[in-house]
This record gives structure tokens, sequence and C-alpha cells, in this order.
């Protein structure tokens, strides 16, 4: 059905529904006086069915309403708002299934109270053009908070890397060899795999490859390495062995047509990194290292080099196996992008589990906290000069007084030059973590008061800060005020 007549549905439905209640009429009521059922009532006003003419007519006349007022697409006042938000297809772009919601529902909580839903609506669209709000953006918003209903961990996944594996004969404890996953991609699945140089077209310098369905041709970027080039091979597999049709042909530039690519991005990008990095040999390394009571930076960076894997794939791995192996639900991750020379860092992906851990992006072009391990660890590596530096710290909120226990990593950014990024993962101290995790209660990872942006932070005397503290000094300032305020009302009462 093309979306014209939905709308005309939903609108028709919507203005019976106000005429019914504007009577003081149930539904049971409204099909007794007009002897049609009530689930064919129903089922018009959720938008769901259109009536025949007579029909209008026979309901125009018991409600007393004109049969032009119920035909028209024009709404009330106190319903135009909602006939806005249908017409502009806004529902058909949010992923209401994924969340278990039916538009339908959604439709009757606007109807019942349009001028309070219409004023959050406005309040949403506000926000989002203050923040320069993409619909890219709300699409991959929408899934990160899919990722986090689910603690970032899907076993239909999970299982279905164990059948490929069994299916493929691969063992699962070893690390499969970019040569077998090209081979499965060329024998299985007919594909043909070309390296080319993406460079010399400077719109496609950061582009790592393009698929060209038509001919099930893969074009990788000469200037890959292993581990960008296995993530492309198994996300290729992916795809294919999942059996998906919607999906993407370019990484890691992405141009998102519908909602369903991207989630289907992510579906292939998770079983990529499962067969990448095995759960249970990840979990066996995992329970090692986390039983030293001195364990060394170095050692973490030899545990990752175990797998044909960048640290963002090691990393996201982890925000996959700690909520469900090692009952870590309280984290999360963070990528953080830093050009040369430039005195920004921005935070370009975020995922947090269970609850929204600190930090957070912020869009107001405020100053990231310099005290971050994330940020530590771009300039150690510049100092350094490594193309991979690691560190971990504890780093204790000032507005919050929450501690977690940060392990970051420092790479150049694969797709951008003159650009170094960080990956870190965050994981809030309990009781029950300290009893995990051994050296937290030593002395061999720094702790360190920390706060969001500079700019809200009321940590005094830091060497490190970029920027004033202008929103809280805009705080005292009005707290004073009131103060003052309080002082007059009391004195004059």
């Amino acid at each position: 059905m093309n979306v014209e007549k939905e709308y005309i549905k939903l609108i028709f439905g919507l203005k019976l529904k106000q005429a019914r209640t504007n009577k003081d009429l149930s539904l049971f009521g409204l099909a007794k006086i007009t002897e049609l059922s009530k689930s064919y009532l129903n089922e018009i006003e959720k938008g769901k069915k259109y009536p025949k003419t007579e029909k209008i007519i026979l309901l125009a006349e018991k409600l007393e309403v004109s049969y032009d007022h119920m035909v028209s697409l024009k709404l009330d006042n106190n319903l135009a708002p909602i006939g806005e938000i249908l017409k502009s297809g806004i529902l058909k772009e949010i992923p209401l299934d994924l969340f278990g919601i039916q538009e339908a529902d959604l439709i009757d909580i606007i109807a019942n109270a349009p001028a309070k839903v219409n004023a959050f609506i406005s309040t949403i669209i506000e926000i989002a053009q203050h923040y320069n709000l993409t619909r890219e953006s709300f699409f991959l918003a929408s899934l990160r908070s899919y990722q986090e209903a689910h603690n970032n961990y899907f076993e239909d996944l999970e299982e279905k890397v164990l059948l490929f594996c069994k299916a493929f004969h691969i063992t699962n404890a070893t690390n499969i060899s970019i040569s077998e996953l090209s081979a499965i991609l060329i024998e299985e699945y007919g594909y043909t795999i070309d390296e080319i140089v993406f460079s010399e077209k400077e719109e496609l310098g950061d582009l790592r490859s393009i698929f060209v369905p038509k001919s099930k041709t893969l074009l990788l970027s000469v200037g890959i390495d292993d581990s960008q080039k296995a993530f492309i091979l198994a996300k290729e597999i992916a795809y294919n062995f999942l059996e998906i049709k919607e999906r993407l042909y370019t990484f890691s530039w992405i141009k998102f047509d519908n909602f369903d690519q991207v989630l289907n991005n992510f579906y292939a990008s998770y079983f990529a990194g499962a067969l990448l990095i095995p759960r249970e040999p990840l979990i066996e390394e995992l329970n090692f290292f986390l039983s030293k009571e001195d364990p060394k930076p170095q050692e973490m960076i030899q545990l990752m080099n175990k797998f044909t894997v960048s640290p963002e794939s090691f990393y996201q791995r982890l925000t996959n196996i700690l909520p469900k192996d090692f009952q870590i639900k309280n984290l999360f991750f963070l990528r953080l992008s830093h050009e040369i020379g430039a005195d920004t860092y921005q935070i370009k992906k975020e995922l947090h589990i269970t609850n929204q851990q600190e930090p957070h992006a912020n869009e107001m072009n405020e100053h990231y906290c310099r005290r971050w391990v994330s940020i530590k660890t771009i300039v150690e590596s510049l100092k350094q000069k490594k193309e991979h530096f690691f560190d971990a710290q504890i780093s204790r909120y000032e507005n919050s007084n929450n501690e977690y226990l940060v392990f970051s990593s420092a790479t150049p950014d694969p797709f951008k030059k003159n650009c170094l990024r960080s990956i870190s993962v965050g994981i809030l101290i309990t009781p029950s973590l300290k009893k995990k995790f051994k050296f937290i209660e030593g002395n061999s990872i720094q702790k360190q008061l920390v706060g969001v942006t500079c700019e809200t932070c009321s940590v005094k005397d830091c060497l490190e800060r970029a920027s004033p503290p202008i929103h809280l000094q805009q705080k005292l300032r009005n707290e004073k005020t009131d103060a003052t305020v309080q002082e007059y009302m009391a004195k004059f009462s």
C-alpha cells in the first residue's frame, strides 16, 4: 500500500475516534447505534481499514457531523500536529518493531493527548536541530538503544557462528586465516576478490572496500592491514551465511537508505567479531589475565595480538562477553578521534550497558576532560611514537563519585590521515568487581579524579584544564542570585 492511502486511513481513523469521544461514546456504544461490529470500528480507528461511502454516511449521521468533515484530510487544531507527523512519514523512519511497539499504539497515545504529545515532539525536534542530529544519527542512536537493551549480547548470532564453524570445519579455538576466509567467499559464495588503490581518487582515500553485487566482486584497498582485511572478509561471509539481502556495500564510508541496513550492518559486524574472536578462547584468556595481581600493559597487548583483529574489534567483543560471561553489566565503550596538531578530541562512537554510564558524547563543542585515560593514551602514543599504546586507569568522576576501571588503546586511525583514535572500555567498580579483578585493590593502576568536560567540571587547581568551568560558574552565580533574592523575600515579608 502506498503512503498516501495509508495516510488517508490513519487520518480518517483519528477523526472517527475524535467524533466518537466528543459524543462520550464507547466503541461498544457506537457499534450498537450503527449496527456495525465493534472489531470493524476498532480497525477503522487504528487506521487499518477505510469504510465504504455508505458506512461513512451512516457514521457521520449517528455522530452528528457532516460527511465532508469526515472525509476531509484537514484535522482540527488539536489534532493538526498529529497530521503533520503522519504526513511526514517520521513514524516509518522509527524502527518501532525493534522495541516491540506497534504504530497503532503510538498513534493512540498521540491521539489521546495531542497537545501534550505535540509539545513533546516539538521539543525533541528542536533539540535535534540544535545538536545537528541527522537521520543517520537517529538511526545509529536507535541501534545503540537496541544493543543496550540486550546488554550487547545476541545468543542467536553466537549460535550462528558456531553453526558456520561446524559447517566449514573451522576449529573454533584457533585463529581463522585470511586465506581461509578468502577461499570460503570465492569457492562457496562465488566471489571475485580484487585489490585496488582507492587513494588514486581523493574522495575514496578513506575507503577500505566496495562490494559490487552484480558481479559479486569484492574490491579491497591495498592499504589495509591484516586485521582490517580479516574483518571485511568475515563480514562478507556473515552477509551470505545469514542470508542478508538489505545491506551496505562499502566500508568504512556508510550511506544508510533505511534502518534495516543499519541493523543488518550491525548483525554482520557482530558475526564477524564473534568469528574472529571466538567466545570460549577469549573467556579463557580473560580469566588468566584477570587472575594476575599486577598485570603489565604489554600483557594486554599480547592478549589482543592472539587474535587477528584491530583493538576496536577486540574492545567491541569485550562488550559482548563481559556482560554475559562475567556478569559485568555496568560498562561503557568509547571511541575518541584526534587530529594531530589540533586541541580537540571527539567521541565518534559510544555504548552504555545497563545504565547511562559516564561519560557521554557532548555536541556543544566542549572540551572533554584531559585526565581521561582515553585522551592520555593518544597523547602518549604520539609522544612515544608507538603504533599501539595501551594503558589503564581508575577514574573517579567528581560529579557522582562513581569509579570506573578503564582500559584504553590508542592507534593511528586507519581511516583518516594524520589522525589517531583511542578505544576504551570502562567498567563500574563495585565490591563484586573487586573480587573478580584482583589488581584493582593494588597500586599498579593509577587512580585519577576526572570530570566530563572542562566547562562543567568543578575540580579545582586542575593543571590539565583546557577551558574555564563556564557552566559551573553560571550555576554558582544563579545560586548566589537566588540566595540574595531569598534574603530580600525574608526581610520584607
